[in-house]
C-alpha cells in the first residue's frame, strides 16, 4: 500500500475518539502511550522486537488524502471542523523505542509515544499491527535459527503467508531473526534479502526421467545446482540421478559443490542414507537440504537423532508462526501532561496481568561486569538515573519479598528518542544492522534464558520510585 494511503489503516473507534477529543476541546492535550506485550510466544524465554523501521516511515508520511476525507465526510458523523483538522494532519509528536532486533521481555515498553492525544490515538492500530506481526516472526525465526545450531535456515513461506504484506514483512522479520535467505524474490528486490530457489517437482515430472531432469538443470545452473530428489524415490532414483548429473555435468566443469533437497519422508533416515550414497560415490562436497513443515522442535529432534543435514528450508510454521500465531502486543495510555507536569495514569483490571505500569518510563538493562551477561531489566520513571558504582537492590514487582542486591554491574538505557516534534533525529537501522544487533544481544543472554523447554524467567523489575507510584494509584482507585 502506498505510503500516503495508510491513514485509514485504523480501527474506526480511533477516529470517533479523535473526533470526540476534538469536539471536547482536548485536541492539544499531551498523552503518553506505551506499546508492550504481556507474554512470550511458545512459552519461550525471550522475544525479538521488530517493525520499528515501518513505524518510523509511517509516522513520517502519515496524512489524510482527499479520498480519505471524502470517505469520512460521507459517514456523516464528523464535523466539518474536525475534517479540516484531519486534512492538515501531520504527526508532530515524540517517539522513543528500543532498537530493531532487540531482545525484549514482557511488560516493558518497546515504544513510547508522546503527542497530542489525537495524534497518539490515531496511530494505535498501525503501530500494533507492524510491531505485533514482525516481532512474532522475528522471534519465531530466532528460535528456529538457534535450533539449527549454525546450519543455514531459508525462509520458504511466501505461498503460505496471510497475504502479500505478510509475506514481504515476514521475510524481512525472519531475516532480522537470523535466516540466511528467502524464497520470495520481491523481498530481495525491496530489502536485499538473498532470494534462493531450486526446482519444483513439476520440473522433474516434465522430463522422461530424473536423470534427464537433473542433467538439464545442472547444464542451466552449474554454479547453483540443487536437485529435488523425492519426486519418485529418494534413495533408489533421486540421489543416484543427482550423483549422475554431478559427475557427468559438473565435475567436467571443475565444479564440486552442489546440493540435494529432500522434501518428504523420514528426514533423519533419508538424510543419513543419502549421505552414505553421496560419500561412497565421491560426492562429499554435495550438501543435503531438507524441508517439509519444519520448526524449531522438529529441527532439534532431527539433529538429536543424528540427521545428516546441512541446511533447512522452513515455510508455513515460520511465516505464520503456526504454533502460536499471536504476539499480543498492546498500546496503553500511561500518562498525560499539563503545563509541563506529567501525571501518571494506570489501567486497573480484574485480571492482574492486564494492569499497566504507569508513567513516562525508561528501561535499563543490567549486565554483570565480569561475564557481560544480562542480569535483569529495570523499568524506571523516565528521569531516574542508576548509579552503577553503588549496590542496587531489585525486587519482583508482584512478589516484593523476592529481592536481590546487585554489585559489579553496568547498565544500558534501552529506549532512545528517535523522533522529536515529528522529525526523525536518529535514522532507523538497516536490516543487516538489526540482524547483527540481535546476535549481539543474544550473546549477552544466559543459555538458561535462551533454551526452548522451561526457560529461566528473565527478571523485569520496577524501580522503587515507579513501584510506589503504581501502588498509590492502585490504592487511590479502590478508595
Amino acid at each position: 500500500m502506498e505510503k500516503n494511503k495508510l491513514a485509514l489503516v485504523a480501527d474506526f473507534y480511533e477516529l470517533t475518539m479523535a473526533s470526540g477529543y476534538f469536539e471536547s476541546g482536548k485536541k492539544d492535550e499531551i498523552a503518553y502511550f506505551d506499546l508492550f506485550f504481556r507474554s512470550i510466544p511458545d512459552g519461550g524465554g525471550y522475544a525479538v522486537a521488530c517493525g520499528q523501521s515501518e513505524v518510523v516511515d509511517y509516522l513520517k508520511h502519515l496524512k489524510f488524502n482527499s479520498e480519505d476525507i471524502d470517505y469520512l465526510t460521507k459517514r456523516g458523523i464528523f464535523s466539518e471542523a474536525f475534517l479540516t483538522y484531519l486534512s492538515n494532519f501531520k504527526f508532530s509528536g515524540d517517539v522513543w523505542m528500543v532498537k530493531e532486533g532487540s531482545v525484549v521481555f514482557p511488560n516493558e515498553p518497546l515504544l513510547t509515544i508522546r503527542a497530542n492525544v489525537i495524534e497518539a490515538q490515531l496511530i494505535e492500530t498501525y503501530l500494533l499491527l507492524q510491531m505485533n506481526h514482525q516481532s512474532l516472526i522475528a522471534t519465531k525465526a530466532s528460535r528456529i535459527v538457534r535450533a539449527a545450531q549454525g546450519r543455514a535456515i531459508m525462509e520458504f513461506g511466501a505461498r503460505r503467508a496471510h497475504g502479500v504484506d505478510s509475506a514481504l514483512l515476514g521475510a524481512k522479520a525472519a531475516y532480522v531473526g537470523g535466516v540466511y535467505g528467502t524464497s520470495l524474490t520481491k523481498a530481495d528486490q525491496l530489502y536485499q534479502i538473498p532470494a534462493l530457489g531450486t526446482m519444483a517437482h513439476s520440473w522433474v515430472q516434465m522430463f522422461d526421467n530424473e536423470k534427464q531432469a537433473f542433467v538439464a538443470y545442472a547444464k542451466t545452473y552449474p554454479n547453483n545446482a540443487t536437485f529435488l530428489v523425492d519426486t519418485y524415490n529418494v534413495l533408489r532414483s533421486g540421489v543416484p540421478s543427482a550423483i549422475h548429473a554431478v559427475k557427468t555435468i559438473l565435475w567436467p566443469l571443475g565444479i564440486k559443490s552442489a546440493a540435494i533437497r529432500i522434501d518428504s519422508g523420514d528426514l533423519t533416515y533419508l538424510s543419513k542414507e543419502a549421505r552414505k550414497l553421496l560419500d561412497q560415490s565421491g560426492c562429499q562436497d554435495v550438501k543435503i537440504v531438507v524441508s517439509n513443515s519444519l520448526d524449531e522442535w522438529l529441527i532439534t529432534e532431527l539433529l538429536v537423532q543424528g540427521a545428516k543435514i546441512d541446511s533447512f528450508g522452513v515455510g508455513e510454521r515460520l511465516i505464520t508462526a503456526k504454533s502460536e500465531p499471536v504476539f499480543g502486543g498492546v498500546y496503553k495510555l500511561v500518562a498525560t501532561e499539563k503545563q509541563g507536569v506529567i501525571e501518571p495514569k494506570i489501567k486497573i483490571s480484574e485480571n492482574p496481568e492486564k494492569m499497566t505500569n504507569p508513567h513516562f518510563k525508561q528501561v535499563y538493562r543490567i549486565y554483570d561486569k565480569f561475564t557481560n551477561k544480562a542480569l535483569a531489566d529495570l523499568v524506571t520513571v523516565h528521569d531516574e538515573e542508576i548509579d552503577d558504582t553503588k549496590p542496587l537492590e531489585i525486587f519482583d514487582p508482584n512478589l516484593i519479598h523476592k529481592r536481590k542486591t546487585l554489585t559489579d554491574f553496568y547498565v544500558e538505557k534501552r529506549l532512545q528518542k528517535v523522533i522529536e516534534q515529528g522529525k526523525i533525529i536518529i535514522p532507523c537501522m538497516t536490516l543487516l544492522e538489526a540482524r547483527n544487533h540481535l546476535n549481539h544481544e543474544l550473546d549477552h543472554m544466559w543459555d538458561e534464558v535462551l533454551r526452548f523447554a522451561n526457560p529461566h524467567k528473565y527478571y523485569v523489575d520496577l524501580s522503587d520510585k515507579l513501584w510506589n507510584i503504581r501502588r498509590k494509584l492502585i490504592e487511590a482507585s479502590t478508595n
